[in-house]
């Protein structure tokens, strides 16, 4: 798919993969939307990058999607890629103490149901254009779970279950196709907690994966370490899990 002089959202535009994908497509000539919760991290991330703008909006929020809505409809109609890149991961053991159904309740609605809510207002835009995308951001834990970020892992999976249906749907009766990046862990300020800093990929490695397989069609796009765990987790998920939660 060509990814050059398009309309494109982001949301979580504002640091980590999401800055980095807006800097690359705004040096191939894109006009880039970027979305989050902070207008001054917004600003900041824009500064300097052609064609980028942005919009200060909650997306677990109705009345924010509503007025991202108006807006693109207004200022952006001719939009033909949405990246929904946006997250929120608590770092927790589930136990009577970790407050588990607050942050579960968090990170659902950020991670998935948002999504579902956002792609939905969108897709009578995305099918009028000849050519069309929506790209998903999960992660190699969709595949096993981390257990001390759980909920963030079961978000995943669900995201990961959700694209494959959007795009089994969407190829039978319009131009529109599905993408799916899974990054591994990934140097950001969001995965500090977790060793980020220290073991992560750089985000602008992911980012340019990203871009790369949008333009040769690759919907499933692992990147990093991910391609092989995949493989290792078809093959015994058992030792897989156990891997990648070693103390």
């Amino acid at each position: 798919m060509n990814i050059s002089k398009k309309t494109v959202l982001i949301t979580g535009g504002g640091s980590g993969i999401g800055h980095e994908t807006a800097k690359l497509l705004s040096a191939k000539g894109n006009k880039v939307l970027i979305i989050g919760r902070n207008g001054g991290k917004l600003e900041r991330a824009a500064n300097g990058l052609p064609g980028v703008s942005t919009f200060e909006a909650d997306i677990t929020k109705k009345e924010d999607v509503i007025r991202l809505i108006e807006k693109i409809k207004t200022d952006y109609a001719d939009l033909s890629v949405v990246i929904n890149n946006a997250a929120a991961a608590n770092v927790y053991k589930h136990s009577n103490e970790s407050d588990s159904f607050e942050k579960a309740s968090e990170e659902i609605n950020t991670n998935y149901l948002s999504v579902i809510r956002l792609n939905e207002a969108l897709l009578p835009l995305l099918k009028s254009r000849q050519e069309a995308a929506i790209v998903n951001v999960t992660s190699l834990v969709a595949f096993a779970p981390v257990t001390v970020i759980p909920t963030y892992s079961d978000t995943k999976a669900a995201l990961h279950s959700y694209t494959l249906t959007l795009r089994h749907t969407l190829a039978i009766d319009s131009s529109i196709k599905v993408f799916e990046l899974m990054p591994p862990l990934v140097n950001t300020e969001f995965s500090k907690e977790i060793g980020g800093e220290a073991n992560g990929m750089p985000s602008h490695e992911v980012a340019q994966a990203l871009v790369d397989g949008i333009e040769n069609d690759v919907f499933e796009i692992h990147v990093g370490q991910t391609k092989d765990f995949r493989e290792f987790f078809f093959s015994n998920p058992a030792e897989a899990f156990a891997t990648l939660n070693q103390a």
